[in-house]
């Protein structure tokens, strides 16, 4: 009597029977682990992280919301308050509002390192010749107006210069230096200098 064998269908269902148990096994613990996180779950959160991120990139872009406390210009006010566009502006300063405008801005270079014109005034004193030669001690200032006309020079005392009586004393000498008639030099005519007015400028 022949041994019995098993027939070749019967091998190949044991064997498929065994991969699937196998297979089945495998996909029940891999699914089963508590880091393993389901496929819809995965795309769900990936599917929300730009409806969250949204919002955060268009405030962002949109920038700082407006601050109560920041200034605004209002009206025809400049905010760039520099002389170029002051005059684009349609305006002609004069030179006093220039200056008066540069040091109201912290300006003080430049046209801003001088007095605006009518802060010190010309001073008015005694007239001196050109053919005058002066004593040891007198000077001649010259001054110009604040539209640029030149004023005849007047008799000043030197710096540092001490008038001196016929005792040899000290006499008190003005605070401005400006030489007065009774202390003018012999032979100097005595005639005081007259400020010429300003000069009309024509409109456009």
């Amino acid at each position: 009597m022949d041994a019995w064998r098993p027939r070749r269908g019967f091998l190949v269902a044991a064997f498929l029977l065994v991969v699937g148990a196998a297979c089945l096994a495998f996909f029940l613990w891999y699914f089963s682990r508590p880091e393993a996180a389901p496929p819809a779950a995965a795309a769900a959160v990936a599917v929300r992280a730009p409806v969250v991120l949204a919002p955060v990139v268009q405030a962002s872009a949109a920038g700082p919301p407006a601050s109560a406390t920041t200034p605004q210009p209002e009206g025809d006010a400049d905010p760039t308050r520099d002389l170029r566009h002051y005059v684009m502006r349609g305006e002609k300063p004069t030179m006093a509002e220039v200056i008066r405008r540069l040091h109201e801005n912290g300006v003080h270079t430049g046209l801003g390192a001088f007095n605006p014109p009518g802060t010190n005034p010309p001073l008015v004193g005694l007239a001196v010749p050109k053919d005058f030669a002066l004593p040891p001690g007198y000077v001649r200032h010259h001054q110009v107006t604040d539209d640029g006309q030149t004023i005849e020079p007047i008799l000043m005392f030197a710096p540092d210069f001490q008038l001196l009586d016929a005792a040899n004393q000290p006499i008190p000498m003005p605070r401005d230096r400006v030489v007065p008639s009774e202390l003018a030099p012999p032979g100097l005519p005595l005639r005081r200098i007259v400020i010429p007015p300003p000069v009309e400028t024509s409109g456009p």
